[in-house]
């Protein structure tokens, strides 16, 4: 199985390298007809292509990082969950409203820095909240939250008021990870890709990625233990 994976990434690094070229040439060409014709429409039309190849840009260079985890490249270090919801959440927040959807960001937690590496820690909220992007209801904006848990550790996950998870899903992500994408049929035309993700970069912060299931709809989430001795440094 250890082989099976490590040719997985091997393969999905290879497309993600392959994808960055024409991805990077999209988003330049957006920016250069914004530049060329300044008119509302084509502007907006412009603003749209540069989002969608910036979404798409960033979960390519997450995948490269899936490949590069078994080298150790990735400090675990004190890091502010705060910081980090927010910068992603700006982030999101114009493609959700090209979207014509909504996204809010609660706290339910004390100021602490948890135990992780800052660069792995976003990757997985903006797989969390690009879920949310694609599968999310129009009528009931999804939340992305930070609370704290049992067991010295702060939770961060997205809910969601989409489509159900598929139960063998649920069952992967509850036995502890996702060793592979895994398409699911209840959502059409997601690839499994960011839960192998955020299993994947989870596992590396020595986390918890779990999912809960609702009537109306799922929340993903991650636990990170709290780092005690340098938590006072959250408020600078």
């Amino acid at each position: 199985m250890e082989r099976e994976v490590k040719g997985l990434d091997l393969g999905v690094a290879t497309v993600a390298h392959e994808l960055k070229a024409p991805l990077s040439l999209m988003r330049q060409l957006a920016l250069a007809l914004e530049i060329e014709d300044d008119s509302d429409e084509v502007k907006k039309m412009g603003e749209k292509m540069v989002a969608t190849s910036e979404r798409a840009l960033r979960q390519v260079n997450d995948l490269t990082k899936v490949m590069r985890l078994e080298d150790g490249l990735f400090e675990m270090e004190p890091v502010n969950p705060r910081q980090v919801c927010e910068e992603v959440a700006k982030e999101m927040t114009t493609l959700f409203r090209y979207n014509r959807k909504e996204m809010k960001v609660k706290y339910r937690n004390k100021s602490t820095l948890v135990l992780g590496n800052r660069d792995l820690l976003r990757g997985v909220v903006s797989n969390f909240c690009l879920n949310a992007l694609n599968y999310g209801s129009d009528e009931a904006p999804s939340e992305l939250f930070i609370r704290d848990v049992k067991g010295g550790m702060v939770r961060l996950g997205v809910r969601d008021y989409g489509p159900a998870v598929p139960t063998a899903v649920w069952k992967e992500i509850r036995n502890g990870t996702v060793k592979r994408p895994v398409e699911m049929a209840m959502r059409p035309g997601s690839s499994g890709l960011g839960l192998y993700i955020v299993s994947r970069f989870t596992d590396y912060m020595c986390g918890r990625f779990g999912l809960i299931r609702h009537r109306d709809g799922t929340t993903f989430y991650v636990d990170l233990p709290v780092s005690q001795q340098l938590s006072w440094l959250s408020d600078y």
